[in-house]
């Protein structure tokens, strides 16, 4: 008898639709073909999501939410954070693919609640950071962060153009490095 498990396959679509969007974009992707990289019927895709573009959504709210979960914000140690959230976009490269082809056909309308109270939350931990002197304060709390995203994220938004400049073995050191020299006090 099978045991019905409404949760594992949302999130077999959800996994898959990562897969889809990260290489297609939204309107690229094909609900029929994410559809079945999850194991899933076309028709139970539309049980859970309205549509492609609401799927869309859900996957980079699930994305926000996983990497909160999983990489949390320490501004004590912004060095050490930005340090794992290299691992994190090294380890799933297809993440920051998706978000790239957010931005690209979501534009402006990309800000979601999700990501809002996200950074909002990370602004303020670094802005008690910076009271405490644990940050520099020479630079807006969210100045700081826009800063210590860019580095963490450097190496995966850029070609073998750029790449290759660095050798890999040496690229996460350098990202924690450039973030301890820019928030020492």
């Amino acid at each position: 008898m099978r045991i019905r498990d409404p949760e594992a396959k949302k999130q077999q679509l959800l996994d898959a639709a990562l897969a889809e969007f990260a290489e297609y974009g939204l309107a690229g992707a094909r609900v029929d073909r994410l559809a079945q990289r999850a194991g899933i019927s076309p028709g139970l895709v539309y049980s859970f999501h309205k549509g492609k573009a609401e799927l869309f959504d859900a996957v980079f709210d699930h994305i926000v939410d996983l990497t909160v979960a999983t990489v949390p914000i320490d501004a004590d140690r912004l060095p050490e954070y930005a340090g794992l959230l290299h691992d994190a976009a090294a380890g799933h490269p297809e993440v920051l693919r998706f978000v790239t082809w957010y931005h690209l056909e979501r534009g402006e309308a990309a800000q979601r609640a999700a990501v809002a109270a996200s950074m909002g939350a990370k602004v303020a931990a670094i802005e008690e950071a910076q009271a405490r002197g644990t940050v520099a304060g020479d630079r807006p709390a969210a100045q700081v962060l826009v800063l210590v995203l860019t580095l963490a994220n450097m190496f995966h938004q850029h070609g073998e153009d750029v790449l290759h400049l660095v050798p890999e073995a040496e690229r996460r050191a350098l990202v924690v490095d450039a973030v301890a020299r820019l928030v020492t006090p």
